[in-house]
């Protein structure tokens, strides 16, 4: 190549062309440094004839490229699934591949670094901060900042503990290769039904081929040791294979697991990773040597050059849909890397989202079902309490026929499981002397208050202040009121309620990285824990033997805001968090408290009756022509001005295309009117099937010119209204 297109991680520019210079080799998919004006970028070459509405001018005019990285080149069929991802969510096409390149220091040839651990030595001197980071940082070795980043101090601290010798600096080799996992190291006792489903999917995985399945099978069924044949199939093939998980705190037991099956653990990506770790991990799975990657949603885009299968556990899940930057679907782009390179991919689920049970119907993915426990473990019994006819008493959340349930767990020496998805004490807190309510001061949403840490907080931007003795607005102190319930709140009942019992919160807050979700499943499994009270974050992928009760205290809670998805969610979340019960020998119950009986969600919850509810649903939004069976996007105009903001939205609203099938509706301020100090409008657009939603929005607000200040953002399919 003599020229070469260049695609720069820069999402504000599309692709360049530049020269290649004569002592320079390069190919498509190779990771090279570039000039742009002074600086120095790195992006990828990408194929000839690739974005042809690129302006080409003479070599003569090109600048050259300055260096090839000591990097494997980003597969051809990885490039094609950046393209389709780019053009399905209207996103800038370096804003994916950004995703993909996501550990800057692994384009980096090899190398050590210079790590620190504790020695044991405590210093004379210890100060506040010196012990919060012994205490945190514990065994744990990483780089200075990252020691810091852990200790919640600053790298001062940690540089000052290093020259009293409480740490020590250790040399460590960055790429150090991964151990294999052994497909034949421990394979397990599988029920009839467990070994047809694995039949299907070692088939599958040999035959090389696109095949999208759907596992469905109940809470306790057996699901992961299922998929967990196909993994070890892939193995003895040499593919590589990804296990997309959709909560990092998930991400331990299911190690576990892992290690108990093939001897060793899979290499890990997420968010918690150090950065040597991230370097590691992304260089063996670009090599090819990461034979099984467990992730987050980030860790679909890495550069695997001979993966096998994906697997989407708990397919079902929001979080698989980023919200942020690239607004796209990890389940449904899975699929779409599955058809791309040919191979199987696997969502796996007990309460498969209606999209996926659609897909089903219209013969596109292959259903394989799992209708029971597995062992002989019976599903637990749901029992409806309704809040209006038996309620709590006054000032408390837990309702009596809940209190007796517990009562005779606790006595039987079983685990309990009180569920609540509100993270915090209280939703909200006021002055009952003059009324002020505490706000954020960046958004339209309440502070939370958070009596663990005696702070009130915005669950949206991260404001947090220290919670307050006395009112702001009146001064009047002893005069704030804390309304609603949280976890924190309800846990608060349960030390009044049962002094003796051992309890965990189990939340964002408390499990806030693998390790200490580690510890908490230790406890659980060690019996050290009799009563967890917990968020969603508790509702999935956990198996303990004694919990054999389930209470939600608030199973309305999900129904409000008028969300397409508010009665699905709702239903799943449930489902999910009933499985928790009764998954070993013991029997399990369900106590679900609502204001809400006769609901059909609710209804079809106490019954059992999962087909009811999908039927219902379904046709629900069938006559709404909601998804799948018609298509809908969100554009979101954003400003730190209100009127800049506005005015962009209502020219946006006054240019919609006149198109048979689409309707569009706005602009209205967003249910979450400011965001990070940013004032926000919303457009939804509603289509039929048949129309090009991408293609209409693309030509919709390429003819319309905004402001720098202001940022318009295109959300396809979305699962956020706010």
């Amino acid at each position: 190549m003599t020229r070469a297109r260049v695609l720069l991680l820069n999402a504000a520019l599309g692709p360049l062309d530049y020269r290649v210079p004569h002592n320079m080799r390069v190919l498509p998919g190779s990771i090279v440094v570039a000039p742009l004006g002074p600086r120095q970028l790195v992006g990828v070459v990408w194929d000839e004839g690739s974005f042809p509405d690129v302006e080409t001018v003479g070599d003569n005019r090109l600048r050259n490229l300055l260096d090839v990285l000591d990097a494997p080149p980003l597969p051809e069929t990885l490039r094609r699934l950046i393209e389709w991802t780019a053009d399905y969510y209207l996103s800038p096409p370096a804003a994916v591949l950004r995703m993909a390149l996501a550990s800057m220091s692994a384009l980096e040839g090899a190398r050590t670094v210079i790590e620190y651990r504790a020695t044991g030595d405590m210093p004379d001197r210890m100060t506040d901060q010196r012990t919060q980071a012994m205490e945190r940082i514990g065994d744990r070795q990483g780089l200075i900042r990252e020691l810091a980043m852990i200790g919640g101090v600053s790298d001062a601290v940690i540089r000052g503990l290093v020259k009293v010798g409480a740490f020590e600096p250790v040399e460590v080799s960055v790429d150090t290769p991964f151990p294999d996992p052994d497909p034949g190291f421990a394979p397990p006792a599988l029920s009839d039904a467990q070994r047809a489903a694995s039949a299907t999917f070692v088939k599958a995985v040999n035959a090389h081929a696109f095949a999208p399945f759907l596992l469905d099978g109940v809470t306790g069924s057996g699901k992961t040791e299922v998929y967990f044949e196909a993994i070890a199939a892939a193995i003895h093939a040499d593919r590589q294979t990804l296990v997309l998980l959709p909560e990092i705190a998930l991400t331990e037991p299911f190690l576990e697991r892992f290690e108990k099956r093939f001897g060793t653990v899979p290499v890990n990506w997420h968010s918690g990773l150090r950065q040597t770790e991230r370097r590691r991990a992304w260089r063996a799975i670009a090599s090819g040597q990461a034979k099984v990657v467990v992730g987050a949603r980030s860790a679909l885009f890495l550069p695997y050059p001979k993966l096998g299968l994906i697997i989407v556990d708990e397919a079902h899940e929001a979080s698989f849909k980023q919200e942020e930057g690239v607004h796209y679907h990890a389940r449904d782009v899975a699929v779409m890397r599955g058809l791309i390179e040919k191979f199987p991919v696997i969502l796996a689920s007990a309460t498969p989202a209606i999209e996926t049970r659609h897909q089903v119907d219209l013969g596109r993915y292959k259903e394989i079902k799992l209708p029971a426990r597995y062992g002989g473990a019976e599903m637990p019994e749901i029992v409806g309490v309704n809040l209006l006819t038996d309620p709590p008493e006054r000032g408390r959340w837990i309702a009596p026929p809940l209190v007796k349930a517990i009562d005779e767990t606790m006595a039987k020496g079983e685990q309990s499981l009180l569920f609540l998805n509100r993270r915090g004490y209280a939703p909200l807190t006021l002055c009952r002397h003059c009324g002020y309510r505490f706000q954020c001061p960046n958004c339209t949403a309440w502070m939370v208050e958070h009596r663990l840490t005696h702070r009130l907080a915005c669950h949206h931007c991260g404001h947090v202040v220290p919670a307050p003795r006395f009112c702001p607005e009146c001064k009047e102190e002893d005069s704030l009121v804390a309304c609603g319930p949280g976890v924190e709140r309800i846990a608060d009942e349960v030390k009044a309620l049962w002094p003796q019992a051992r309890t965990a919160i189990v939340t964002s807050d408390t499990l806030w990285s693998p390790a200490k979700a580690a510890e908490f499943v230790k406890a659980v499994e060690a019996g050290d824990i009799d009563l967890i009270v917990g968020t969603q974050l508790v509702t999935k992928g956990y198996h303990f033997p004694n919990l054999t009760l389930v209470g939600v205290i608030d199973a309305d809670l999900g129904l409000e805001g008028g969300d397409l998805r508010a009665s699905e969610r709702t239903f799943q979340q449930i489902v999910q968090v009933a499985g928790r019960a009764g998954r070993g020998q013991k029997p399990g119950r369900v106590f679900i408290q609502t204001r809400m009986p006769e609901t059909g969600v609710i209804q079809a919850l106490i019954d059992g009756d999962t087909e009811r509810f999908y039927a219902a649903e379904t046709e629900n939004r069938r006559r709404a022509n909601a998804p799948p069976f018609g298509r809908f996007a969100a554009i979101i105009v954003s400003s730190e001005k209100a009127d800049e903001a506005a005015e962009i939205a209502r020219l946006i609203g006054k240019s919609a295309p006149a198109i048979e099938g689409l309707r569009v509706y706005g602009p209205a301020p967003a249910p979450l009117s400011v965001l990070r100090g940013r004032h926000r409008h919303r457009l939804l657009v509603h289509a039929t099937r048949a129309i090009d939603v991408q293609d209409a929005i693309r030509e919709w607000l390429g003819n319309i010119v905004w402001k720098s200040s202001t940022r318009v953002a295109v959300d396809v399919d979305p699962y956020s209204f706010m």
